[in-house]
């Protein structure tokens, strides 16, 4: 059947998290004909997932997420549209998707004149030996658990990495009745304390912070710093852990290590920002302040491409406060709307203390010193790291997508979401030199984001989507002033 689609909306939105929530409220309130297009099936990302049936109250700014989903959810939302490749078609863009329906895949295009990327980031993972254990869950991943399904991962878990986003994870464990064995930081306790300027400029974040410290100090959970999980043991289930001291440069302290009992970890080395759709459509990166790789955007959120926007953690981890500025600051740049300065500063506010967070928070060159040559990297193709670093000193590889061709880390189902950050790493260790956004690169460009029958890659039957009333061109959106708040927009 031939492949047919319809040039139906001013703005098309990729995401439906905080920043993609506000980016549709925003585009739809200035008048533009706005699809929302998330793979979930509800709103909310994974700042305000939720179970079925609880609307998400109890969460963060659950008001919040009430409004814009008054406005941004409308009549074209696509939920559970998996968007797996994104073209210039014309004077817009053309996303393919896929959703199931009556138990096959059912394959869309939806056409744009303009498009806002808010796909966000997923967690960023550093390998240790017994890391593939069952009962070693990723921190999102048990904190997914929690909210979207109040499953707890264990009776008596441990949690470790690196970040802010550890203590939410414990804290909703421990209220939850799960006994948390301690948090162990493998950075600094004080490390904002050296940027006193953009801790001051969000004072919210601090008190939220101290309300996840008083939920630990409450269950009695212990927090060490500058300690790491390096290992864990056990056969068909997660039964023990070791964690060490470590060096400024995250080096094991030699004779710290020490052995805990437990039934399931969570760790969590940040995030990593998902950009397979920016890549596809050409959009420059640069290398972030946490060594992640992140779309660049200007004051307007517009992207290098012309016609593409870019809000949330695409742009940097930032958290979701900011995600919502930069979301609205995308819709309304997207709608053709001059935003208001309160917007830019909010901006700037919020994203000098997620770059106080990322400089106080790196991830330490020394993690490569736990991992053990026969410690898997790639769990999808069950590559060592020695078979890594073999890549590099045997057979002459200089970069990640060598050693990709080489040895095949990141080849499997994931197409290296979890281990693309750890072979930069190991490889950028073994040639003796820091990870480059090149290297990051390398593994991080995919012609297909998500995973899609060969069917619908090769153009199988499409339902066009289509609007519910006629298309307004972007030039006839209503404008509004650039100081009116963004609550009343």
């Amino acid at each position: 059947m031939a492949t047919s689609t319809t040039d139906a909306y001013d703005v098309a939105v990729l995401g439906a998290g905080p920043a993609g929530l506000a980016a549709a409220a925003a585009a739809r309130r200035s008048g533009s004909r706005v699809v929302l297009v998330d793979a979930g099936s509800r709103v909310g990302g994974q700042y305000w997932r939720h179970r079925r049936g609880d609307g998400g109250a109890g969460h963060h700014q659950w008001a919040t997420l009430r409004r814009l989903r008054a406005v941004a959810e409308g009549p074209d939302l696509l939920s559970g549209h998996s968007v797996w490749h994104a073209e210039r078609t014309g004077a817009g863009f053309t996303l393919h998707t896929t959703t199931w329906a009556d138990g096959r895949e059912v394959a869309r295009e939806v056409s744009c004149r303009r498009l806002v990327v808010a796909t966000g980031a997923y967690d960023r993972q550093l390998p240790f030996p017994g890391w593939t254990t069952p009962g070693v869950y990723t921190a999102g991943g048990a904190q997914t658990l929690l909210k979207g399904h109040g499953v707890l991962v264990g009776t008596r878990v441990v949690v470790g990495g690196t970040g802010p986003f550890l203590l939410p994870v414990a804290s909703g464990l421990a209220a939850r009745g799960a006994e948390i064995v301690g948090v162990f930081e493998a950075g600094r306790r004080t490390g904002l304390a050296r940027r006193p300027l953009a801790v001051l400029g969000s004072l919210g974040k601090l008190g939220e912070g101290a309300g996840y410290a008083r939920t630990l100090l409450r269950h009695r959970v212990p927090y060490h710093a500058r300690t790491a999980v390096i290992a864990a043991h056990g056969d068909d289930a997660v039964r023990a852990v070791t964690v060490a001291r470590l060096d400024a440069g995250w080096n094991v302290v030699p004779g710290t290590e020490r052995v805990l009992d437990c039934d399931a970890v969570a760790v969590g080395y940040g995030f990593t920002p998902q950009l397979e759709i920016p890549l596809q459509l050409g959009c420059a990166t640069r290398l972030d302040a946490d060594g992640s790789l992140v779309g660049v955007v200007d004051e307007r959120q517009c992207s290098s491409v012309p016609g593409v926007h870019l809000a949330g953690e695409v742009c940097g981890v930032g958290g979701a406060a900011l995600s919502l500025v930069e979301g609205e600051l995308a819709g309304l740049s997207a709608a053709g709307v001059r935003p208001g300065r309160r917007l830019h500063r909010r901006r700037a506010r919020l994203r000098a203390f997620a770059a106080a967070l990322q400089q106080a928070y790196p991830v330490g060159a020394g993690w490569t010193g736990w991992v053990g040559p026969e410690t898997q990297v790639c769990r999808c193709e069950e590559v060592t790291a020695g078979e890594v670093r073999a890549a590099v000193t045997d057979l002459g590889a200089t970069d990640p997508r060598a050693v990709k061709l080489l040895a095949r880390p990141g080849m499997g189902l994931c197409q290296g979401r979890v281990c693309g950050y750890a072979t930069a790493g190991l490889v950028a260790g073994a040639c003796g030199r820091a990870v480059t956004e090149q290297d990051l690169l390398g593994l991080a460009t995919r012609p297909i984001a998500q995973p899609v029958t060969l069917g619908s890659v090769a153009g199988g039957p499409v339902s066009p989507v289509s609007p519910v009333s006629p298309v307004s061109p972007v030039s006839s959106v209503s404008t509004v002033s650039p100081d009116d708040p963004p609550e009343d927009r």
